[in-house]
């Protein structure tokens, strides 16, 4: 919820007799505001006494909406004391008003399955009984009315009224956890979209015993600031993700390492309400870290926000520069000018806009409009002009050698300016996931410094909850057909995919090495039974947990969008569904992929007889087998950051390769990358 503007003139009309064991306070209405801001309408309630669960308390909420286009309403009710019980979110579409509406607990029929225009009585999204804690009924409480996308609809609060009786509801109390638990306290402020306040946070995590919200802050105990993040997610979900750095008492940035993962400040809770599974995100950047590319490390939680359970999260890395991260050279804003203006960035392709946020590509998209790229790292703010013209001149100049008829030249072809490899990789993932959003909406790009390799790549792989067939338009959810070729399916939406896919099928080039990586893949990472073996992992792990979650959001069996149907009824058939589709997918891939693997010089995929030793290394290893040519020599740590990267011109001696000396203790991965795209990954021990 956010920056609040209270609406003190708006004060009890009645105090109604409901029954002898009920009473109903009834309310006036409001505009609702178009501007960002979150309506609360007060009411005075007096003559009550202490609410419960059982013998007493909150039984009904009834109010009457007009506007425009309700689906972009969050309807809650607050106490006195502050706690909130969500009634309903992003339900309903245009001109679907809510006719006396109400909301009780026992009602037969869930908001979530009821059709608009709606009239009647449902039971809330939410956890209304949440309210009846024990607290004194007596006080303001208000109906709080946020319109989550701004400036588009108008629409007002005809009347609302609260009803207390000895029917009263009950909500879901969590005791204890097998997952992580995230404790966070805002104070008593709403979290903003707009920017960061400052709450607290603790973490739970007793390892294999269980985990209460009481237990001792294990994890991390300390200062945060959160906003609530997302786009589609944050006017569509009424189970909000958020963006969260940790900070010192002062409020600078804290980088500290949470949940077994590397030190950093700046992280993301995924909600993950349009994915039941809980799996698409995380399942995704496993595979892309499998492939030796970095992804966001992530970690399944649970979530308490202000006292109040908020079921299953994903707890993963933000994509940001740093050696853990996107490891790309720190740009300082007086690298201006040699090598030091050549990077590092991070941009994305996202949707169509103008400003100094990022800027638009000369090159048109299939619809004719020009993709919007966004300064990622340096930040818009941060960013100065001679390295903004730099990246952007960058750009450009890749586009117009991939656009140009000499896009093939070895010397002043595309390939001079990206590293193909990583265009290959990320093809694979959007497609064997069927991203309907891939390339065209949080794509991400990266760039080092000339004296790094300086070539711009596709990743880190980000977004991916409507990705694995769970999206119900511009076939999303088909089995056949190609990501890249979105514009062919929905070539009216705003957002399109760069040409630049398109244009590097047309490299034969590029072609062989597409096929000969997915060959290398198709059996190990981006097979189906390493897909099964994450899912089915995952899923054990919050068998529990996911019970929680869906006790507190209902939505099993119900569509949210953008689901497809039909829609499973229980978790397991969420997990199997995924399952079933990733299967079928990878055989369309595997028998639609265009080319074949046949590239002038020796493949890694053949070099069975190349020997790496020792397994267990000191300082160096080598490299034994003749007939092999360049490659690339990359060596990380199990977490996947890059420890060496060095690259070779062909093996016909047994080459040393001396390792760095500041080396820790334990497991790291050989990945050899061939002038093919192929890579072969060996497991060693230090």
């Amino acid at each position: 919820m956010i920056g609040l503007s209270r609406r003190s003139a708006f004060t009890l009309i009645a105090l109604l007799p409901f029954s002898t064991h009920a009473q109903t306070f009834t309310g006036t209405g409001a505009a609702i505001p178009d501007n960002g801001d979150v309506l609360e309408i007060p009411l005075q309630v007096n003559g009550l006494g202490a609410l419960d669960t059982i013998a007493f308390g909150l039984e009904q909420v009834c109010f009457t909406i007009e506007h425009t286009w309700i689906s972009d309403l969050e309807v809650s009710i607050v106490a006195p004391d502050g706690t909130v019980g969500l009634l309903v979110a992003s339900q309903g579409g245009d001109t679907d008003d809510y006719a006396n509406t109400c909301f009780n607990a026992d009602a037969s029929t869930s908001i979530l399955s009821a059709s608009s225009p709606y009239a009647g009585t449902f039971r809330p999204q939410g956890q209304m009984g949440a309210v009846n804690n024990g607290q004194n009924a007596n006080g303001t409480w208000h109906l709080r009315v946020y319109d989550t996308y701004a400036f588009a609809d108008a629409g007002d609060v005809i009347t609302w009224s609260i009803t207390f009786g000895d029917q009263p509801a009950s909500y879901f109390q969590f005791t204890a956890g097998d997952l992580p638990l995230l404790v966070i306290n805002t104070n008593g402020q709403s979290i903003p979209a707009d920017e960061k306040i400052t709450g607290t946070m603790g973490i739970v995590d007793n390892g294999p015993a269980l985990n209460h919200a009481d237990d001792p802050f294990n994890g991390y105990d300390g200062y945060i600031g959160i906003e609530l993040r997302g786009n589609s997610s944050l006017s569509m979900s009424p189970k909000k993700s958020f963006d969260m750095e940790l900070r010192d008492f002062d409020g600078a940035d804290l980088p500290v390492g949470i949940l077994g993962m590397p030190a950093e400040a700046d992280w993301v809770l995924s909600a993950n309400y349009f994915d039941k599974s809980f799996l698409n995100n995380a399942l995704t950047f496993h595979l892309a870290r499998q492939m030796g590319r970095y992804a966001p490390r992530t970690r399944h939680v649970e979530v308490i926000i202000n006292g109040e359970y908020q079921g299953v999260y994903v707890l993963m890395e933000r994509i940001k520069q740093g050696p853990d991260r996107v490891d790309v050279a720190h740009l300082r804003p007086w690298d201006i000018a040699g090598d030091d203006v050549t990077g590092g960035y991070i941009l994305s392709v996202d949707r169509n806009e103008s400003g100094p946020d990022g800027f638009t590509s000369a090159f048109p998209a299939e619809n004719g409009q020009n993709n919007f790229l966004r300064y990622r790292y340096p930040r818009p703010d941060d960013i100065v002009a001679e390295q903004s013209a730099y990246i952007q001149a960058f750009v450009d100049s890749f586009e117009t050698a991939l656009d140009g008829a000499q896009f093939l030249d070895p010397v002043n072809g595309y390939r001079a300016f990206a590293d193909a490899s990583s265009f290959m990789d990320l093809l694979l993932i959007n497609e064997i996931s069927r991203n309907v959003d891939g390339y065209r909406l949080s794509s991400y790009l990266y760039k080092d410094k000339n004296s790094n390799g300086g070539r711009l790549h596709a990743g880190p792989a980000w977004d991916y909850d409507i990705a694995w067939g769970n999206a119900d338009y511009c076939e999303g959810s088909a089995i056949d057909g190609w990501s890249y070729d979105f514009g062919d399916v929905c070539g009216g939406d705003g957002a399109q995919v760069p040409f630049w896919w398109k244009r590097m099928l047309q490299d034969p080039q590029f072609v062989a090495e597409l096929r000969c990586r997915w060959n290398d893949l198709r059996g190990g990472v981006l097979s189906p039974p390493n897909i099964d073996h994450f899912c089915d992992s995952v899923a054990a792990l919050l068998s529990t947990a996911q019970v929680r979650n869906f006790t507190i959001w209902p939505t099993l069996g119900t569509y949210v969008w953008p689901n497809p149907s039909p829609i499973p009824s229980t978790y397991a058939g969420e997990v199997d569904e995924l399952k079933d589709w990733a299967a079928q997918r990878w055989s369309w891939v595997n028998a639609n992929l265009p080319g074949n693997c046949t590239v002038g010089m020796p493949l890694l995929v053949q070099a069975t007889a190349l020997k790496v030793y020792p397994a267990h290394f000191i300082d160096h290893i080598t490299l034994d087998g003749t007939g092999y040519g360049m490659m690339e020599v990359i060596l990380t740590d199990v977490l996947g950051a890059v420890v060496l990267d060095t690259r070779i011109r062909g093996i016909q001696e047994p080459l040393r390769i001396d390792l760095p000396p500041s080396l820790s203790a334990g497991a790291y991965l050989l990945h050899l990358r061939g002038a093919d795209g192929h890579v072969t990954t060996r497991r060693l021990t230090h």
